[in-house]
C-alpha cells in the first residue's frame, strides 16, 4: 500500500486575534481545508514544519470547528520567521511521527494522582486518548463545569473507560470549538 502524502505546503495570512486574552503578543493561521484534510485526526494534533522557513517542532494545531484546524503562532516564531500580523507567509506542515505527551493540567494532574483506580487506566490508555481527555477538560467555559468535568474523568476512568465518550473533538458537531475572531 503507498504512503499517503502528509506534507502540506500552503500560503496563508496571519491573524491578530480580536481577544488576545494573555497579554502576549500572537498571532493565528487557519488552515486550507486541503492541508487540514491531510492530517491524521480532525481534534488536536501535533506537527512539524516551517513559517518562511523558520523550522519548529512539535507545535499543536486546534479544530476550528469546520473540519479544519488552527494554529497558533507565537512573538518568537514570529520574530525567527520575520512575520507580523497581517503578512501572507508561506508554511509546511508535517504531522509528527509520533505525538508528544499532552501537557496535563495541574487540577486533573492532582485529581489523578488522589485516585489510583483512575491514574492506572490513564497510564494504561494511548498518548491520543489522552490528548483528548485534557482537551475536554480544557475546553470547558466554566470553572463549574471544569470541576464536573475532572469528576466524571476520573470516574469514567476508575471504572475503566480509557476513551472520553460522547465528546465530539473536531467541534464540528457540537460546535464547542472554534478558530479565534480575528480582529478587523
Amino acid at each position: 500500500m503507498a504512503n499517503k502524502e502528509t506534507r502540506s505546503t500552503f500560503s496563508a495570512k496571519l491573524l491578530r486575534p480580536k481577544k488576545p486574552g494573555d497579554g502576549e503578543e500572537w498571532a493565528f493561521v487557519v488552515l486550507p481545508k486541503e492541508a487540514s484534510a491531510k492530517l491524521p485526526r480532525r481534534g488536536r494534533t501535533s506537527v512539524d514544519g516551517t513559517l518562511n522557513g523558520q523550522p519548529f517542532n512539535a507545535l499543536l494545531l486546534e479544530p476550528d470547528g469546520r473540519k479544519s484546524h488552527w494554529l497558533r503562532i507565537d512573538k518568537a516564531l514570529m520574530a525567527a520567521s520575520h512575520t507580523a500580523p497581517g503578512d501572507v507567509a508561506e508554511f509546511g506542515i508535517t504531522p509528527v511521527a509520533r505525538e508528544p505527551e499532552p501537557e496535563v493540567p495541574e487540577d486533573l494532574r492532582q485529581a489523578l494522582q488522589a485516585s489510583p483506580d483512575a491514574l492506572a487506566t490513564w497510564e494504561a490508555t494511548t498518548t491520543l486518548a489522552r490528548v483528548d481527555w485534557v482537551h475536554w477538560v480544557v475546553t470547558a467555559k466554566q470553572a463549574k463545569t471544569r470541576a464536573k468535568r475532572i469528576n466524571d474523568a476520573l470516574d469514567k476512568l476508575a471504572s475503566g473507560e480509557k476513551r472520553v465518550c460522547c465528546f465530539d473533538p473536531s467541534g464540528f458537531y457540537s460546535k464547542a470549538l472554534k478558530a479565534p475572531e480575528a480582529e478587523a
